[in-house]
């Protein structure tokens, strides 16, 4: 049996890989090392923390202490490694973090490696890194294993140092180890701070969409499943020593990456808000890359991977993993349905006929509409008995004359209580973006 460690398993990528390899290899003992970063999102490992292969550990890279000690009790044979501070502005900041974590804790982890597995040559140290180790690239070209590195930014300096530092003791320890350089990563329940979730924020929230400089900067995007499968290919079938190059194949400007996004964004969702009106430039990124390619023809001969998902249809998934199809109509629904209904008392009949009627007017699908009313109605404790009856069970109910509701219409009539269901139908969407459930 294996015994792996993943650090950064909290994190976006790691959380993706920690749950397909407890899934995929209910064999191997994972043991995922995680020192909660605001970055770090543990609920989205709900769903394997009480598997008999999983176990978690909080824990910072940064103290050598207590990473060996965990190679010791747990008896580390193998080890992924993604935990890292990886947001470039941060960087540029307060690049010590990044120093620290990036350099220090990796060494750290070398150091456990090296002094626990003397002579174990069936171990594997893997380390995983970013394609802006290489630097920046003008229109042509794409970055090869053997491109010589010419980091621009602090984030991108720290990942260099520590990949010279896996590799140096490889050759000097000859620590099994192997590299892998990933291009941008993209995908379900990534940190806002990136720049798709931000974008996707920014169209829900009807902000700024903030675009640095005017937006020519080049990036090649990878789905983060995709990127998934080709760790999953490297750490089975890797050459130790090796480095692969992992890139999704999709090339594309920033501008030019929000307007497609913006355009399936309304084709999800569709309303008459122009949204490219949202679009912001701001002053640019200091040091800049101008653009990013990977050349991933090595691990697809030698391992036999290749990106499969389509960029548009991972943006799909991300909207779609968001669950935010009422937040996205929240404040245009209620200011028309208060507009039509009025402040009074405000049966709730006339309500759910104002709301369907204002949601046919923003240009909203019908079914959608009715689903988007009836969660509304899972903000009222009163009515939550309703939550699961269709929508024409629901409006003949709480209009019959014998329904059960009646005494409490008339309680609301009599007290004015139009404003409160004004405010219950705020609160429900809220409440009906953390249910994410339909």
């Amino acid at each position: 049996m294996k015994k792996i460690l993943i650090t950064g398993g909290a994190g976006f990528i790691g959380a993706h890989v920690v749950k397909h390899f407890v899934k995929e290899y209910s064999e191997h003992q994972i043991i995922n090392l995680d020192c909660l970063t605001y970055a770090a999102e543990p609920k989205n490992l709900s769903d394997i923390e009480s598997l008999e292969n999983y176990k978690f550990l909080e824990l910072n890279i940064n103290n050598a202490k207590d990473v060996d000690d965990v190679f010791k009790k747990y008896e580390i044979s193998h080890v992924i490694h993604l935990a890292a501070e990886s947001h470039v502005d941060r960087s540029i900041d307060n690049s010590i973090d990044f120093a620290l974590t990036n350099v220090i804790g990796t060494v750290n982890l070398l150091n456990a490696a090296k002094n626990n597995w003397i002579g174990k040559r069936d171990h594997l140290f893997y380390h995983i890194s970013t394609d802006e180790v290489y630097g920046s690239l003008g229109l042509n070209g794409s970055f090869k294993e053997t491109t010589k590195y010419d980091p621009k930014s602090p984030y991108s300096a720290s990942k260099a140092s520590s990949d010279h530092f896996v590799r140096s003791y490889f050759n000097t320890h000859n620590l099994p180890v192997v590299i892998s350089n990933c291009s941008n990563n993209y995908g379900p329940y990534q940190n806002e701070e990136k720049f798709i979730p931000t974008v996707i924020k920014s169209l829900i929230d009807r902000r700024p969409i903030p675009i640095y400089g005017k937006g020519k900067n080049i990036r090649d995007w990878l789905y983060v499943h995709d990127h998934v499968l080709a760790i999953e290919k490297i750490f089975n079938n890797g050459s130790i020593g090796e480095t692969y190059n992992v890139g999704g194949g999709y090339e594309i400007s920033n501008l030019d990456l929000v307007y497609k996004i913006i355009e399936m964004y309304v084709d999800l969702y569709p309303n008459k808000f122009n949204y490219n009106d949202l679009i912001s430039f701001v002053d640019d990124r200091k040091g800049h890359d101008f653009r990013y390619s990977i050349d991933s023809s090595k691990i697809q001969s030698e391992l036999d991977w290749s990106p499969k998902m389509k960029f548009e249809e991972g943006i799909k998934n991300i909207l779609g993993a968001l669950g935010e199809s009422e937040e996205v109509y929240e404040e245009e629904i209620i200011d028309k349905a208060t507009a039509i209904s009025g402040s009074g008392p405000g049966y709730i009949f006339y309500f759910m006929e104002s709301m369907l009627k204002s949601c046919k007017e923003i240009g909203i699908d019908e079914n959608l509409s009715k689903k988007l009313i009836i969660k509304t109605f899972l903000g009222s404790a009163e009515l939550a008995k309703f939550s699961e009856k269709n929508f024409e069970e629901l409006k003949k109910e709480v209009t019959s004359p014998n329904g059960t509701t009646e005494a409490g219409l008339k309680t609301m009539a009599d007290n004015n209580l139009g404003n409160a269901i004004i405010l219950g139908i705020k609160s429900a969407y809220k409440r009906a973006r953390e249910l994410n459930n339909d």
